[in-house]
């Protein structure tokens, strides 16, 4: 996105899960097989122990969640991680199973467990695949390595996609390779890559239930990279999150979930500390850089959207029974709780039953018609905005 030149002129600080029946990966349950061994073996007393229950605790969405938000039946599984202990549910195992796709369930025992994560395990494209952590599954990526990627190679064409439900996805880490051409500031820094520290999705739709992220990082410098916990761009149905949490999670832009052409809707979920590391925002100005990058004279190393990021032309957001607190753009930038820019202004802003508080950056508000003050938490370019029963910081 592309922010008019006039709005980088102010100078905004920012502060400072359901175990299955008995059986390794294997088609179905029942099928045995010998338990993994080894380095990649979950181990009991898992991070989802502590962090507690998903989701907004302290409000809901009126009007309910739309039954596209509702959990995927995981009662005949396709693969089983585990058989029933801790030592059995290994990353190998996990691995085979997310190649294969379909329903996958885990049997680790009655205990929380956490998965160490070695190798960002790749999701088949030209299927759905369900992933039902029975909420005692932590998959742990080890300050090291991205969780899941599912990169198919069209665009907004694929009907096929990702269920996470009951299950928490921590200290995932995208490693970005492609680096931005080097140029001295104001010419963009960073990296063209490294989007979706825990996952990252290209058309492919997403729908995500009762998951927590937590410490997941994306690259942290760039105009248009991002996306700590989740970054999605060319999706046909968008992501759907239900009763979700993230927290601590960062990226250059997107602290928590970011999207590029890609609708979202996020329902009783709870965004809180997460920060957007980059700076200055992003622009395209020859008078200010003579490098170009990705075809244009980019200026800014990004920062926008502390918890939430969408830009893209066409599709909308919605959030509805959320709780965005305390989370943060980068230096120059905007949207510390929500940035969204239709760049055809065909986009509609739904905000329903939602708290946004404790929020830094800049901001503004940019609408056809409906709401023309959505207050100091939300940057946004759109069609409509429409605010109903809310607390928006910056909102008489």
């Amino acid at each position: 996105m592309r922010i008019p030149r006039v709005l980088l002129w102010p100078v905004f600080l920012s502060l400072g899960c359901g175990a299955g029946a008995n059986g390794s990966s294997t088609d179905g349950p029942g099928h045995g097989g010998a338990a993994g061994s080894g380095q990649d073996a979950a181990t009991p007393g898992s991070d989802a122990a502590t962090i507690g229950p998903a989701g907004n605790p302290n409000g809901s969405c009126s009007a309910g969640v739309p039954t596209k938000g509702n959990p995927a039946d995981v009662s005949n599984p396709t693969s089983v991680v585990g058989t029933g202990t801790p030592a059995s549910c290994t990353f190998s195992l996990l691995a085979a199973a997310v190649t294969k796709g379909g329903v996958i369930t885990f049997s680790c025992g009655s205990g929380p467990v956490t998965i160490p994560i070695t190798a960002t395990m790749n999701l088949p494209t030209n299927k759905n695949t369900v992933i039902d952590g029975g909420n005692k599954i932590t998959l742990d990526g080890g300050h090291a390595v991205q969780i899941l990627n599912f990169n198919s190679a069209n665009f907004q064409v694929n009907n096929n996609g990702l269920t996470l439900q009951h299950i928490a996805f921590v200290n995932a880490k995208s490693m970005p390779t492609n680096m931005i051409p080097t140029a001295p500031a104001p010419c963009s820094q960073g990296y063209d890559d490294g989007q979706g520290g825990a996952l990252f999705m290209r058309d492919g739709n997403l729908t995500v239930i009762d998951c927590i992220f937590t410490g997941n990082q994306a690259a942290p410098l760039g105009p248009d990279t991002g996306g700590g916990a989740i970054y999605i761009e060319g999706s046909k149905n968008g992501a759907v999150i239900v009763g979700s949490t993230f927290t601590n999670n960062s990226g250059a832009n997107a602290g928590a979930v970011g999207s590029l052409y890609a609708e979202l809707d996020i329902y009783n979920s709870l965004f809180t500390s997460n920060t957007a590391t980059g700076h200055d925002a992003n622009n395209d100005d020859a008078s200010m850089c003579s490098v170009i990058n990705n075809g244009q004279n980019e200026i800014g190393s990004g920062g926008n959207g502390g918890a939430i990021y969408g830009d893209g032309n066409s599709f909308n957001i919605t959030l509805c029974g959320d709780a965005v607190l305390n989370n943060a753009a980068g230096t120059k930038a905007f949207g510390g709780g929500l940035f969204f820019t239709s760049d055809d202004m065909m986009g509609v802003l739904t905000i329903t039953d939602t708290t946004m508080t404790g929020n830094t950056g800049g901001s503004w508000t940019n609408a056809t018609s409906g709401a023309q003050n959505v207050g100091t938490a939300i940057g946004v370019n759109a069609k409509s905005i429409t605010v109903t029963n809310s607390t928006l910081q910056g909102v008489p």
